[in-house]
């Protein structure tokens, strides 16, 4: 029981500065893109904690993710433009449905922001609203 509690625990939010702080560093240090994906389901969906957690568990090395609340995360996806990513997430989301039989798939909001070379301060508070607006549509 312990251990499921553990799994749908929020994360520390430094994590989530740490994160964005990793996207600004390749994209100015190294010229990369990458993208920060926000998913958002509605209040007390049981599915989506299974989906977060399935994937983190598909993620690659340079890519994280940030548990904000039970219904929203934060995704990075490093090395990604934005279509990059649309589709990363697509088979993430694909691989969930076709792995784990379910009576529905989860109803997940997916918002994008893509960090450029170019794209000057980013801080939390200037992505969270973009990426969490006030109603999923």
């Amino acid at each position: 029981m312990q251990a499921m509690v553990a799994a749908h625990s929020n994360d520390d939010p430094r994590k989530l500065r740490e994160m964005l702080d990793k996207a600004a560093s390749l994209a100015v240090d190294h010229s990369l893109r990458s993208v920060v994906v926000g998913l958002a389901a509605e209040e007390g969906d049981l599915l989506f904690p299974e989906l977060v957690a399935y994937v983190e568990s598909a993620l690659r090395m340079d890519d994280a993710i940030f548990r904000m609340t039970r219904e929203r995360a934060v995704l990075l996806l490093s090395d990604v433009d934005r279509e990059g990513a649309e589709e990363v997430v697509g088979r993430l989301c694909s691989g969930f449905n076709d792995r784990f039989a379910r009576l529905r798939e989860p109803e997940v909001g997916f918002s994008f922001f893509e960090i450029a070379p170019n794209e000057g301060e980013i801080s939390v508070k200037r992505i969270l609203p973009m990426l969490f607006p006030s109603k999923l549509h």
